[in-house]
């Protein structure tokens, strides 16, 4: 059984059901600490990343805040 699937269809399925990639989130979080007239820092970026593991939507995004808020703290290099 053929079914017909236009263009438009998959792409707005895609856009619904994708996640951003870390580096996406990561950018939106930074815009967002940024229009908000705050100082960008571990803390801001730690902070809007809790809130938004706060009201994520499914176990994909939690495991990728987690994964962000685990690169603010990892090992340093001087």
């Amino acid at each position: 059984m053929r079914q017909n699937v236009t263009v438009s269809d998959t792409v707005r399925y895609i856009s619904n059901n994708a996640l951003p990639t870390q580096q996406e989130t990561l950018g939106q979080v930074v815009v967002e600490i940024l229009r908000a007239g705050q100082n960008l820092n571990r803390k801001a970026l730690c902070s809007r990343l809790i809130h938004r593991l706060e009201q994520a939507s499914g176990p994909e995004e939690e495991q990728q805040l987690h994964l962000l808020i685990g690169m603010l703290f990892g090992p340093q290099t001087s």
